[in-house]
């Protein structure tokens, strides 16, 4: 049995020499190379190209080495094997630092000291909002925004949750479906997407969810931040909420389409922090480990664990 790498933009040889060494007994077959269809029984998967997963007859499970999966449901042709997510306490902790660094950001107005300080304009309003004044709601309780909300609340945010289904989390107000999602947004100075990308999120920041923020709240108005996936927002919406300053600021570290293109006006509009989709880059080698302790386990006749729910797409 071997394991087969299908990844676009990546250096594949690099990840082979990983794998090789944490399973030196399978063979490591990546795609575009002469190998033996029947003989894999595990993929490594990152934006493989569409189609390119057929004819394996034996393959047990699909391993996504992001922590997205929507790659591979844009696939029609995927086949129809257990699919498992990356599950890595390091980009959680990574992801976490990124939120509250830009939550932070806007409740301290850096971006306004930061254009004082290249025009040398001393300014005596320095008055800062205390962060138990600021309401941060977080679209997506999964294991980043759970871990995000709890790390928020220690610096003192006021933290509310929304999902597409219900929550419940001990300590933290919780949302849910179409139903919740007026409230949720009512009460947010903050807002913080961490949602997957599936057929019921995509393009959900518009400019009807971004005209349900807070309006006058103790930061002058309300903030986005978009560390999920690029196909939430609608970047011709939040461009016009800005301009007409029903959204105040933007931190977004995804696009509809990356590498951000130069002409987007995002680059240069004085209200948005624009991040190379950093947020949250787990090291290769935990990776690797990760997706290798998970092929010890079926090998063992253990369950899978972290398995992506088709009907979902998360």
């Amino acid at each position: 049995m071997s394991l087969l790498l299908a990844m676009t933009g990546w250096h594949v040889e690099d990840w082979r020499a990983r794998f090789q060494g944490l399973l030196p007994e399978m063979p490591i077959v990546v795609l575009g190379e002469a190998f033996d269809r029947r003989a894999v029984h595990y993929v490594a998967s990152w934006k493989h190209p569409p189609g390119s997963l057929t004819g394996l007859p034996n393959l047990a499970a699909i391993f996504s080495l992001g922590a997205g999966v929507d790659f591979l449901f844009a696939d029609d042709k995927l086949p129809a094997a257990p699919i498992a997510r990356v599950v890595d306490s390091d980009l959680t902790a990574r992801m976490s630092e990124y939120i509250v660094l830009h939550c932070l950001l806007h409740l301290r107005q850096q971006r306004r000291y930061d254009r004082q300080q290249r025009a040398g304009v001393w300014d005596d309003d320095r008055f800062q909002p205390a962060a138990h004044s600021v309401r941060v709601g977080i679209m997506g309780l999964g294991e980043l925004g759970q871990d995000a909300a709890t790390k928020l609340k220690v610096m003192g945010f006021d933290v509310a949750g929304w999902s597409r289904s219900p929550k419940a989390i001990e300590g933290l107000p919780c949302f849910s479906g179409d139903d919740g999602m007026k409230a949720f947004l009512a009460r947010t100075d903050i807002l913080v997407s961490l949602l997957p990308l599936t057929a019921d999120t995509r393009g959900i920041i518009n400019a009807e969810l971004l005209s349900g923020l807070a309006q006058g709240g103790r930061l002058g108005g309300p903030f986005l931040i978009n560390a999920g996936r690029g196909g939430l927002q609608v970047e011709a919406d939040i461009l016009a909420a800005l301009d007409a300053g029903t959204l105040k600021g933007a931190t977004l570290d995804v696009f509809e389409t990356e590498p951000l293109p130069s002409e987007s006006r995002l680059w240069t509009h004085p209200g948005v922090v624009v991040t190379p989709h950093n947020a949250a880059m787990s090291e290769p080698e935990a990776v690797a480990s990760l997706v290798a302790a998970q092929i010890r386990r079926l090998e063992a006749g253990e369950p899978l664990q972290h398995v992506v729910d088709p009907a979902r797409g998360y």
